[in-house]
């Protein structure tokens, strides 16, 4: 263990920092999409692989950039991930052709590990007693970028030109890099070994095949890529398992506490994206239409800031929970949280404030949430596989943002109206006592998570 080169006050920030900048890169596209069609004469359908790229760059990058961080540091991982996300952004400011902004925005995805990789980080260099609420804080910072990055990116979109939204993003990039640097300290809890390379191009092919069978369903005839994934990740589960040094250990995996913490994730996740894609739809369908509010992407960014703050908030309660009943009950808590706020909007979708206090309360659950999901998984792995575990629960966050996604898309296919609305917001209801449920199969004693 090295000696603490930063304050935990510093470093937990810092790494925080990253942890939101990051996660702007999630919204940060959104109030360009109606846009791109025009502005790189591009057809629509074709723009929509903007998002797609980054989903697919993040889910390869995330186990990977764990991995490697576990052998060969964690803080050297993160500036690696930090400067991909900062050549990423310029790239997509130099852009004036779809093809080059889809590369650029792939380049930015590969930056995804930077959340996992600041909570192992924190494991080895934070005391015991503040690990709790720094993990709440880093884990909280995915939703509070992606609330802050909308109503900042229209704000920049509406009243500058495009490129200048990539070249903010660049800049803060730049600035949690410099940081990182020079206030987080590299730690010597490493595992060693040779990289699976193998182990690495198995699962990226199939997370390739598997989200893009997810994200296209509503387009394509999706079964071969269906297919697919299941073959290859059949075979890549077989090899792993036979390697004295995977990838991912998937016999650590399948323990019950990882593995059902994992589980919850996934559904969890399913649960939290479904208000993304309901909200700023009501916002801003005309109000013509009986049901929408007509307001602006400005506007709509406005509304759904305080649920990124009330995440935020929540974090340091998220710890004092755990600390007090265990991160099992936080995650139940948070989920439940969730399902009122769901069950509330079904019926609160008329006023602005409603909607603001629809999306205040679902954000409250999911800072508890969030905030318990590391602890539960930093307890049942070795000190040695912290970045790996931690990177394969959030990849399996984004498997359900991306399933949650691709359901609601084909209901509003379906059905874009209040009713279609109304369905969303009720499978978000049931997918967060879904996660209630699965939460309260987790093992009740927990191993003292230690930050040695």
């Amino acid at each position: 263990m090295t000696v603490m080169t930063a304050r935990p006050n510093v470093l937990v920030a810092v790494l925080a920092l990253g942890g939101i900048v990051v996660s702007l890169m999630q919204t940060l596209v959104i109030p360009l999409l109606p846009r791109l069609p025009a502005l790189l004469g591009a057809p629509p359908g074709d723009t929509a692989w903007v998002v797609t790229a980054t989903l697919l760059a993040s889910a390869v990058a995330t186990p990977v950039v764990g991995r490697l961080g576990d052998m060969y540091g964690k803080r050297r991982m993160l500036l690696v991930s930090l400067v991909l996300l900062v050549i990423g952004s310029v790239a997509a400011a130099l852009s004036e052709t779809l093809p080059w902004l889809v590369a650029a925005r792939a380049v930015q995805g590969l930056a995804a590990g930077v959340i996992p990789l600041g909570i192992s980080i924190m494991r080895d260099e934070l005391p015991a007693e503040r690990l709790g609420s720094a993990t709440a804080v880093m884990s909280a910072s995915l939703g509070v970028g992606g609330a802050l990055g909308l109503p900042a990116a229209a704000l920049l979109a509406e009243r500058s030109d495009w490129h200048v939204v990539f070249w903010t993003a660049g800049a803060a990039g730049a600035v949690v890099t410099v940081c990182v640097f020079a206030l987080v300290p590299e730690s010597s809890v490493r595992s060693g070994g040779r990289f699976d390379l193998v182990g690495a191009f198995g699962l990226s092919a199939a997370l390739v095949c598997l989200l893009l069978a997810i994200s296209k369903a509503s387009e394509w005839n999706t079964t071969g890529l269906f297919a697919a994934a299941a073959v290859v990740l059949l075979l890549w589960g077989w090899y792993e398992l036979r390697r004295s040094r995977p990838l991912v250990d998937l016999r650590t995996t399948i323990r019950r506490q990882v593995l059902l913490t994992n589980l919850a994730s996934l559904v969890f996740a399913f649960a939290m994206f479904a208000q993304s894609l309901v909200l700023p739809q009501v916002l801003q369908l005309p109000a013509a239409t009986g049901y929408g509010l007509g307001q602006s992407m400005l506007v709509t960014g406005l509304v759904l800031v305080p649920g990124g703050l009330v995440m935020m908030v929540m974090a340091p309660v998220a710890a004092r929970v755990s600390a007090a009943g265990g991160p099992k009950r936080t995650l139940m808590y948070g989920a439940f949280v969730v399902a009122a706020g769901y069950g509330a909007g079904a019926g609160l979708m008329s006023q602005v404030w409603q909607l603001v206090l629809v999306s205040s309360v679902i954000g409250a659950g999911i800072g508890l949430a969030y905030g318990a999901m590391p602890a539960l998984i930093m307890s049942a792995v070795p000190v040695s596989e912290t970045a790996a575990a931690n990177s394969l629960n959030t990849l399996m966050r984004a498997i359900g943002t991306s399933v949650s996604s691709a359901v609601a898309g084909s209901i509003l296919a379906h059905h874009a109206n209040l009713g279609g609305f109304r369905l969303i917001m009720g499978l978000g209801a049931a997918a967060a006592l879904a996660a209630v449920a699965v939460a309260a199969a987790i093992p009740d004693r927990q191993p003292v998570m230690s930050a040695r």
